[in-house]
């Protein structure tokens, strides 16, 4: 599908979010990502859905190289090959009444989409954000607008709680868990819960859509690809590999 940008904003440190505007009926499920055919450079480039609303997509992602140091300088206007519904993400419907919603870094944008469907199901969601200082924090008050109770940890304290999302799970009351972020964020929420839940995981991609197999990972049903069967994955199918 073509795209069209309409807003491409820094809302952090090396973290921006864009606005683009196309056909978003592809987008069935929170937690789904698309990838960007960005001009010039060959393979394209995985962003998790933020947001959707009728016909605009919410994009935030950190420039960590030159593919998305490129994507920060698309000025409005500007035109964007998008490959959209792509993966199995989040499912809002499970059986629980008080989720729990933690994110990591990057990892904080698909549960923000996550969010608004738990409510429209009647759930009532916790949030947990994690970051490493406070020039990382986003999207706190984007989740606060929608009712829920968020609480922000900070590696080194400069913002919200002092430590890690783990950190803080012991005042909250949940039955659910929801998450997304670094491997070792996930692995720490693993063993420190005992409710089941969903994980959303990151690997690097050829294709995007199951061809290429590039990234697939050992689950306790098998082999299967992050791009295709993933990204979210039951709690109960994960494998950690060493």
């Amino acid at each position: 599908m073509k795209f069209t940008v309409l807003s491409n904003e820094n809302i952090a440190l090396d973290v921006y979010k864009t606005v683009l505007r196309g056909d978003t009926g592809a987008i069935n499920a929170p937690g789904q990502f698309v990838e960007l055919q960005l001009p010039g450079f060959y393979l394209r480039r995985p962003i998790s859905v933020c947001d959707v609303q009728n016909d605009e997509l919410t994009l935030i992602y950190k420039v960590v190289g030159v593919g998305t140091d490129a994507m920060r300088q698309y000025e409005n206007g500007f035109s964007l090959d998008v490959l959209t519904g792509l993966g199995n993400g989040f499912d809002a419907s499970a059986e629980c009444t008080r989720p729990l919603l933690v994110g990591g870094g990057v990892g904080v944008p698909p549960l923000y989409y996550l969010c608004k469907k738990l409510i429209e199901n009647g759930k009532k969601p916790s949030v947990v954000l994690g970051f490493n200082n406070e020039k990382d924090v986003f999207y706190k008050d984007e989740f606060e607008s929608l009712g829920v109770f968020v609480t922000v940890t900070t590696v080194d304290g400069t913002f919200g709680t002092k430590g890690f999302v783990t950190d803080v799970l012991a005042d909250i009351e949940y039955d659910y868990t929801y998450a997304c972020g670094p491997l070792p964020m996930l692995r720490a929420l693993y063993n420190k819960t005992e409710c089941d839940g969903e994980y959303s995981f990151e690997a690097r991609m050829g294709c995007g859509f199951g061809a290429c197999m590039g990234c697939s990972i050992m689950t306790k049903n098998g082999m299967k690809r992050v791009c295709k069967e993933g990204p979210v994955f039951k709690k109960g199918e994960i494998v950690w590999q060493i």
